[in-house]
């Protein structure tokens, strides 16, 4: 098996770390592989002369080439900038990403520059995934794309798509993985102290960083369900709280939300049991008990569905041993 030619489109705006951070991994596989192991051909490329990425590092690029591999990387969002104007001057980039696809290239988004992909036509039909922050964004914008925001990394039908930042060395490592071994993809991970065994982005999600969605009615329920995370579930003392018929409320409910109250306090359940793993000593049970469970092993279930992991290793992996 010849070297693996990988390019990385470089293009103004780009985190310089996504941009490096692949092809740092692909030369520490190479190394561990040794002498007569399949290697990777990388080069940064452009179509244009000079690149600024994000922070105003100038970057040196090549012209666009052919590759096996295009990998796109994320872009820097300042606060107050929307979508569109970020978007606006990549014509260039996407006609790139575009025409490599053409050509039968295997195109890989890292983080938000699945939205460059999107602008390509290229995810239109496509499960994909990107930053849990922006994928809410990227679903509405593209809604001809099956956005998975729980995963860390998704192909489908030579289009590969990603999480955050960091979820560019789990692609790295399955690209390891195929070219080189599971032995050398796995000693590498633990050369870059690397995690390779992670599969969902979900832990990671913090809702309050999200929109939340719904009106003046949706927000008023949602806060009474807050309040009363413990209480068993009762839609019809809901629906009367609110003075409107169960079939009322769960339509409006709906409308408004995109989800039932149900699944919102299951969600917000969840949410409040994470927060009492990382920062109590309380047991798992009697964080079950606080959030409305009285059997621990159907909020273990309900726990993992949500995260990925059951509560136990939640804590083990999150337990915020520190201040904050």
């Amino acid at each position: 098996m010849g070297a693996l030619r990988v390019a990385v489109l470089a293009y103004p705006g780009c985190f310089a770390s996504e941009v490096f951070g692949v092809p740092d991994l692909l030369t520490m596989a190479t190394h561990v592989a040794g002498p007569g192991g399949p290697g990777y051909e990388v080069s940064i490329v452009s179509p244009r002369r000079r690149v600024l990425a994000s922070g105003g590092a100038a970057l040196d690029v090549s012209p666009l080439r052919e590759a096996d591999v295009l990998l796109v990387p994320g872009f820097e969002l300042a606060p107050g900038l929307d979508m569109d104007a970020r978007l606006a001057p990549l014509g260039p980039e996407v006609a790139a990403i575009r025409a490599h696809a053409a050509a039968g290239t295997a195109v890989v988004a890292i983080c938000v520059g699945a939205f460059l992909l999107a602008e390509a036509g290229l995810l239109d039909g496509r499960r994909a995934t990107t930053a849990w922050l922006l994928a809410g964004e990227l679903a509405r914008r593209y809604p001809g794309i099956d956005v998975r925001p729980e995963l860390l990394v998704v192909t489908d039908t030579g289009v590969t798509t990603t999480a955050a930042f960091s979820a560019m060395y789990d692609f790295a490592l399955n690209l390891i993985r195929r070219h080189s071994g599971a032995g050398v993809a796995r000693t590498t991970a633990r050369v870059a102290l690397v995690d390779d065994a992670r599969s969902s982005q979900a832990p990671y999600i913090d809702g309050r960083l999200l929109p939340r969605p719904g009106n003046a009615f949706s927000q008023q329920v949602m806060r009474r369900l807050d309040q009363n995370l413990a209480a068993r579930y009762d839609l019809a003392a809901l629906s009367a709280a609110f003075q409107v018929s169960t079939r009322t409320l769960l339509r409006r409910f709906a409308e408004e939300t995109g989800q039932s109250p149900l699944a919102y306090l299951q969600a917000a359940r969840v949410r409040r049991a994470r927060h009492l793993l990382e920062t109590t000593d309380r047991t798992v049970a009697g964080i079950s008990a606080a959030v409305g469970y009285a059997d621990p092993g159907a909020f273990a279930a309900l726990f993992a569905r949500h995260t990925g992991r059951r509560p136990r290793d939640y804590r083990a992996a999150f337990r915020r041993t520190g201040p904050g």
